[in-house]
């Protein structure tokens, strides 16, 4: 017999993972059943992994329904507030802390990622994994937690800011500025060129969710 632990632990990263990728979209109904179903596992574990998502506010209700959750002006606000100064953090112990080989992986990292200009989808999420990289190289494991967190209701955006025309391109240069203060072991320069990074993201988001600016997916 499986563990239950285990199958409540793979119910709730297979429905979170769902949601990150886009499977699953702000205002989409989550049945119990038809999660069950998808994914191969009996409906106790995906209720409990249901509880633990609603728990942590990715998840709402609508009437007796859950939906994944969207953010309105405010919570995004908040949330890049603390993805800011959190990522800068991050960058500022990773500048502190890095070793050679956690540098040159992100350098490794932003050159390769510049062959996925043309897909915003893979960009986002080689942008996601070079986010983490840094928090790895903190090594502050509170630290990365508290991102994993942020990170999850990162999620709940309907779409990712690098499908704006030209952001992809100025993000890979951001990062490589940011893997620049790292080598250089210059904790302020990457502290400030990381939440600067983040600062505009923000701004193409909400140009985004205006219609100032249009996705090219």
């Amino acid at each position: 017999m499986a563990d239950p632990k285990s199958s409540q632990k793979d119910a709730y990263s297979l429905i979170l993972e769902a949601i990150d990728s886009g499977i699953y979209r702000p205002g989409d109904r989550l049945v119990e059943s038809e999660l069950a179903d998808r994914f191969g596992v009996s409906r106790t574990p995906v209720r409990e992994a249901l509880q633990r998502l609603e728990t942590q506010s990715l998840l709402a209700r609508d009437g007796r329904s859950l939906i994944v959750a969207s953010l309105d002006h405010n919570q995004l606000s908040e949330l890049y507030a603390v993805r800011s100064e959190l990522e800068g953090l991050a960058a500022r112990l990773a500048a502190r802390h890095a070793t050679p080989e956690e540098m040159r992986v992100l350098r490794e990292m932003v050159d390769a990622d510049r062959a996925l200009i043309a897909s915003p989808k893979a960009l986002s999420r080689a942008n996601r994994r070079f986010h983490k990289q840094i928090h790895l190289a903190s090594h502050n494991r509170y630290l990365v937690q508290q991102l994993d967190l942020v990170h999850r209701s990162m999620a709940l955006m309907a779409t990712t800011s690098l499908a704006a025309e030209g952001r992809g391109d100025d993000a890979l240069n951001e990062h490589s500025a940011i893997v620049s203060a790292i080598e250089r072991r210059d904790e302020e320069a990457a502290y400030q060129a990381l939440k600067s990074h983040i600062s505009k993201a923000f701004v193409t988001r909400l140009k985004l969710d205006s219609g100032v600016l249009k996705s090219v997916e």
